[in-house]
């Protein structure tokens, strides 16, 4: 028999004809699976989420409100005899790229929580190092391609070498108020300070010179990046940073705590070396090179305090003059 006579299922026997219903099944799938929930029983939806912590959150205020503060430290009450909120404060991470940048950071131990290497990435001297300190302190090393390498670092120019800093943890200005802590209380505050490398050596100056600790408002303020990290030298590690929503309340906070606020201004009313403050507990407030002390801040300070210099230097940097007036304070308190 011609053709594929022997593969019998592959010859059709007869037209191809139509199939008489449909036996319910398109009616089945029109009928849908009813009204769609609301977005509160929907267990994975964010407002379902929302309403779960908010319950939670009102069975745990109604339980933890209308407590007292307690009077172990000093300026524990604030306003209203409420107790201050002891919040900690959480930074965003940051991402260190470029070979310089990555080894300096390795060098000066700034936390790393992961650190990416380009795939078939051309080895040198810089790339050597930067693994042997990874590999040292024990860092996540993580080979990524190239584009996604790019997406992480925003674009920048990172040399197939990145590292992940992870946010800082920020203690809160009551923590610097504590009489347990060693010698005599010396913080420094800074107003309107936005070069990260300031702050790194205003921190390393308050280390260097026995302050407890540095505070920086949320607004218009530098934070601990890891350029501020790298030019600490490790000191940050040490010094506890605090961050305030609001410098002139936190202040405030201070002086009714005991401290004396003085500012730092070229148009001061006390010059350094006159300075009669030295052995009381102490705020220093650094303002901007360009702008100085704000006018509130400038306000809530006891004194204003300038540094003498000669007429060649018209003023220091934030950091130089901080560094300054930390080691005259040092000074005095020695004598």
């Amino acid at each position: 028999m011609p053709g594929n006579s022997q593969r019998r299922g592959a010859v059709r026997k007869g037209g191809k004809k139509a199939t008489v219903g449909s036996g319910g099944q398109r009616r089945r799938a029109l009928e849908g699976r009813g009204p769609t929930p609301k977005a509160v029983d929907r267990e994975y939806h964010p407002a379902a989420k929302r309403a779960r912590a908010a319950a939670k959150g009102s069975g745990a205020s109604a339980g933890g409100r209308g407590g007292t503060a307690s009077a172990g430290r000093p300026g524990g009450s604030g306003r209203g005899g409420q107790a201050r909120p002891q919040r900690r404060a959480k930074g965003s991470s940051e991402m260190v790229a470029g070979r310089n940048s990555v080894v300096e950071a390795l060098r000066a131990e700034v936390p790393v929580s992961t650190m990416y290497v380009a795939s078939r990435i051309d080895s040198d001297d810089r790339v050597k190092e930067a693994l042997k300190l990874a590999t040292a302190r024990g860092l996540p090393i993580l080979e990524t391609p190239r584009g996604e390498l790019d997406r992480l670092t925003d674009g920048a120019v990172h040399q197939g070498l990145a590292l992940q800093v992870p946010p800082y943890d920020y203690a809160h200005p009551s923590d610097l108020i504590d009489p347990q802590l060693p010698g005599i209380p010396l913080v420094v505050a800074l107003d309107g300070i936005t070069d990260p490398r300031n702050l790194g050596a205003i921190v390393r100056s308050v280390a260097a010179f026995g302050g407890h600790g540095v505070v920086v408002p949320e607004r218009r303020s530098v934070g601990m990046t890891a350029s501020a990290w790298k030019t600490s030298a490790g000191a940050a590690a040490r010094v506890p940073v605090a961050k305030c929503a609001n410098l002139t309340r936190a202040l405030e906070d201070f002086r009714k705590a005991g401290f004396f606020v003085l500012g730092l201004d070229m148009d001061g009313d006390v010059e350094l070396p006159d300075l009669t403050l030295a052995s009381e507990p102490l705020v220093i407030v650094t303002g901007s090179e360009g702008k100085g002390l704000s006018r509130l801040v400038r306000e809530h300070c006891d004194q204003v305090v300038s540094i003498p210099m000669s007429s060649a230097v018209e003023s220091l940097n934030a950091g130089l003059a901080t560094g300054v007036a930390l080691y005259e304070i040092a000074r005095q308190r020695r004598r």
